[in-house]
């Protein structure tokens, strides 16, 4: 089934616009686990476990197993998330950017080595930096858009002279994904929850495509707004929490407060007129 299409199965079937994202600390674990790079596997995995049936997607993000020599757990992880929830689809957040045989490489290891549904990427180095992902059929691929780092006024906000309408960079980019860059269909937007306005801003220029949405949680996001702004035009909307769910707990009861966490937010999102 291509990316988009098991995305909005996952959304109907949990009734959700959560997606846990997966960013294990060791020095935040419970106290059983704590500093022990070597239950990054366990600990996620109970997180899965605790969650599937909540989300409608889930996100791992690869540097936060790399640090750790923990890319062997994140395939086990990646496969464990195939056995008990096959409906969910995963996206892995490497946020890659090259071109040519190097891009290639990273495409492999995205979608054949750990067997993602769909990557993060920067576009800063253009569309051929993005097409070696496009052919693999069926994957997704959300292209760093408006992003909620103070420093994404850098870049993502300046005025481009010499494109018709002076759009800022960030409309361009989702112009670009809308249009010409999405020859497989698959492509979507990563936008900050922490700019709602610009969320709108992206939906005028991009309304179908499936915007992933981090900040909401920890990185104090408004939700409600957030959602608002991003049902626009009605495109698929995927709004991660990481750090809120994950660490829920400090103690034993961490799967369990997890899920409440979740069910919360989920029903937070739902609730959202």
């Amino acid at each position: 089934m291509p990316f988009i299409d098991q995305l909005r199965a996952a959304a109907t079937q949990n009734n959700s616009m959560l997606c846990v994202g997966l960013d294990p600390e060791p020095s935040r674990f419970p106290a059983a686990m704590r500093g022990d790079a070597s239950k990054i596997y366990d600990f996620c995995a109970a997180i899965v476990d605790a969650t599937h049936d909540l989300v409608n997607s889930f996100k791992p993000q690869i540097a936060y197993f790399a640090a750790h020599r923990a890319e062997d757990q994140l395939e086990k992880l990646m496969a464990h998330m195939r056995r008990v929830a096959p409906q969910v689809p995963v996206i892995l957040d490497a946020k890659r950017g090259d071109i040519g045989s190097t891009a290639e490489q990273y495409a492999k290891e995205a979608f054949e080595r750990y067997g993602a549904d769909a990557v993060t990427l920067s576009p800063f180095m253009g569309f051929d930096s993005i097409t070696p992902y496009l052919q693999y059929e069926g994957k997704g691929a959300f292209l760093l858009c408006r992003t909620s780092n103070p420093g994404g006024d850098d870049l993502q906000a300046q005025t481009l002279a010499d494109v018709p309408g002076q759009p800022q960079m960030f409309e361009h980019v989702a112009r670009l994904a809308q249009g010409p860059w999405n020859t497989n269909g698959q492509l979507g937007l990563v936008v900050g929850a922490t700019r709602p306005q610009e969320i709108e801003r992206v939906r005028a220029v991009a309304p179908h495509l499936p915007l992933l949405i981090p900040g909401v949680g920890a990185q104090g996001g408004d939700a409600v707004a957030t959602v608002k702004a991003a049902r626009i035009g009605g495109g698929p909307i995927i709004i991660n929490s990481s750090r809120a769910i994950l660490y829920a707990s400090s103690g034993e009861d961490f799967a369990s407060a997890a899920r409440a966490a979740a069910i919360k937010t989920r029903d937070l999102l739902n609730a959202v007129d």
